[in-house]
């Protein structure tokens, strides 16, 4: 959970650049490589990261000012990572325009539960995270080059 806005801002900047190497590592040729079929490919797994924000800044009671369709998937993975730094950014105008500190601390209903502000930020961050992790996993099964985002890869050490 976050008590220090400066503190959310410094982990989203950090963790959106990593979604974007993420991003840029997919190919639009790999891009409907799946979980399994029919299940979470590379381009719905990046359309999603790039919409998701949204639903947790609506949960703190802020929208983003960035209109996007989640039904209208962009026909490049490059279109779609313009759209995520466009979401990636507004989110930390947003929270800078609109929150201070104090109000981390502040209850919303998330589903029926009263939770801390500070803590629906960790958990955008956290659902990022997962979801940048199994994309991880299917650019290496694509046979593309995995970029290092929390460590070196692979393919980052072989090349030494």
């Amino acid at each position: 959970m976050y008590r220090k806005l400066d503190d959310f801002i410094q982990e989203w900047e950090d963790s959106s650049k990593g979604t974007i190497s993420i991003f840029e590592a997919i190919t639009d040729e790999k891009k409907s490589f799946e979980i399994v079929e029919g299940h979470n490919s590379l381009e719905w797994l990046s359309w999603h990261l790039t919409n998701s924000p949204a639903y947790f800044m609506s949960l703190i009671g802020l929208n983003l000012k960035v209109k996007l369709n989640p039904a209208e998937v962009p026909q490049t993975i490059k279109a779609i990572t313009e759209a995520y730094k466009q979401v990636s950014e507004n989110i930390v105008q947003t929270v800078k325009e609109s929150l201070t500190d104090e109000e981390l601390l502040k209850e919303v209903d998330s589903h029926g539960q009263p939770t801390a502000i500070g803590s629906l930020l960790r958990k955008m961050i956290d659902h990022q995270t997962h979801h940048r992790a199994q994309m991880q996993v299917l650019i290496r099964q694509a046979g593309l080059t995995v970029p290092g985002i929390m460590g070196p890869t692979k393919e980052a050490v072989s090349s030494k």
